[in-house]
């Protein structure tokens, strides 16, 4: 059945992308689409870019797991950040109305190789990690459900992305984010109703809001000061940082007609809204009827599987698909586009090489043992935060120096991401908040201070 639904599911989207996409001659239409893309397609394509394995899979694990808490602090971020960045990518687009990039933006106001290199490296291992952790979750839901080599099906996700990005580029991955976000939609729609009935409706949903423990009940007594400390403050850093630290998004800001922009994100923010809420509730109907998970962070595939009828894990690898893809995709163009940032300038077919390489990496990174979705989502999140503040500050026209940017961010890279990393590691909350805050502070408390210690120069 798993090979059935990855053939079928990709012919759906290379005629998506055939139907309603032309091919990309120049690296203009390849990374920008030439700027004119509408605002409901730009919203579809903005909430299924943001539908990452974590939205999918953590906002069920947490449902679960931590009850209120743990979805607040998953739910509330994700839909904030996206609204939060609406002033930020109009900014940009007024500054830098022909940009493609972050990178470029930062590197044309500081004019320093060391702050492009800064900014490469950030974007640039952010949309490695983040491919490898949607083909590490994909592939372990097929991997329990046909049988086939999880590294197989890593290889067979990654082929399937790259089959259509490569056509059009961002035109290939809007038209298929709006397929993509539908069938997501149409899947939670069906699935949900039918968990619902059969668990005993909105009782057993509301009882389930305590957990599966019974004991997490609400955002600020002992309980949810533990989850908020261990989950939900570095959560919370790293979504809000999300979109200020992800090319992808920085790339739509260049492609949605200038007069949609605001609407777009917005309308995107409600669109993906509706998935980790009824992804979530899946999560809390399974605590609510004790419901024993073999793996807490794939509850909501384990309820499914036991409890509905053979066919509906159809619709539902469907939904995961479309959910994980969304994400590669627009991981393989922000990629692409980032070429355009080199010395030797950037063609359509340097950009699809580029696709490739980072597939490989990912791939690689994926199948590491012993590695789980959470841990990955929670360590590119705080490399996300590393540059939020010298971004933030430099579009509200902060005098900075190159220096101070680009020595803020390794600083914020070598001292953050340790400590997060062993906190993450040793399941330490103290660690893991201080490595975020110290993630997200260091570089702009780095390029503050030596920035009041030198007139802002070039290098």
């Amino acid at each position: 059945m798993g090979i059935t639904v990855l053939i079928i599911y990709s012919a759906l989207m290379l005629i998506a992308t055939l139907g309603f996409t032309r091919k990309a001659d120049s690296a203009e239409s390849f990374h920008v689409a030439d700027r004119n893309v509408g605002t409901v397609a730009s919203a579809f394509s903005i909430a299924a870019t943001w539908i990452w394995a974590p939205s999918l899979f953590v906002s069920g694990q947490q449902a679960y797991v931590n009850g209120i808490p743990g979805f607040f602090w998953f739910l509330v971020p994700n839909v904030l950040c996206l609204i939060i960045f609406i002033p930020f990518a109009k900014k940009i687009r007024r500054l830098y109305p022909d940009g493609i990039t972050l990178t470029g933006f930062m590197y044309n106001k500081y004019k320093s190789e060391k702050v492009k290199f800064a900014y490469s490296f950030q974007l640039g291992a952010l949309a490695v990690l983040s491919t490898a952790v949607q083909l590490l979750a994909g592939s372990k839901v097929l991997e329990m459900l046909t049988g086939i080599a999880f590294w197989k099906l890593t290889i067979a996700m990654a082929a399937i992305a790259y089959s259509y990005s490569r056509f059009s580029g961002i035109r290939a991955s809007i038209a298929t984010d709006v397929v993509q976000l539908v069938i997501i939609l149409l899947g939670v729609a069906l699935i949900l109703p039918m968990v619902s009935n059969k668990l005993g409706g909105i009782g057993t949903l509301i009882s389930g809001f305590a957990s599966i423990t019974g004991n997490k009940t609400a955002l600020f007594d002992t309980e949810g000061i533990k989850v908020f400390l261990s989950f939900g403050l570095p959560t919370t850093i790293g979504l809000l940082s999300g979109p200020f630290g992800d090319q992808c998004f920085w790339q739509r800001a260049f492609t949605i007609n200038k007069k949609s922009l605001s609407k777009a994100f917005f309308f995107g923010a409600t669109l993906f809204a509706l998935v980790p809420i009824g992804m979530g509730s899946l999560g809390f109907l399974a605590a609510g009827s004790e419901f024993i998970a073999d793996d807490p962070s794939m509850v909501n595939f384990e309820l499914i599987n036991r409890l509905l009828p053979s066919w509906v894990i159809v619709p539902f690898l469907f939904m995961m698909l479309s959910g994980l893809l969304s994400t590669v995709d627009s991981n393989l163009c922000a990629a692409a586009s980032m070429t355009t940032d080199l010395k030797s300038g950037s063609t359509v077919e340097k950009s699809r090489l580029t696709m490739l390489l980072l597939l490989g990496i990912a791939i690689a990174i994926a199948n590491i043992p012993g590695l789980t979705v959470t841990m990955l989502f929670l360590f590119y999140g705080t490399l996300r935060a590393t540059t939020l503040l010298p971004t933030v500050l430099t579009l509200l026209d902060k005098k900075l120096s190159a220096r101070g940017v680009y020595t803020g961010v390794f600083a914020s890279l070598c001292l953050g991401l340790p400590i997060f990393a062993y906190g993450n590691l040793t399941n330490n909350a103290m660690y893991k908040t201080l490595g975020s805050l110290t993630s997200v502070l260091t570089s702009g408390i780095v390029a503050l201070v030596l920035s009041r210690k030198e007139v802002p120069e070039n290098d």
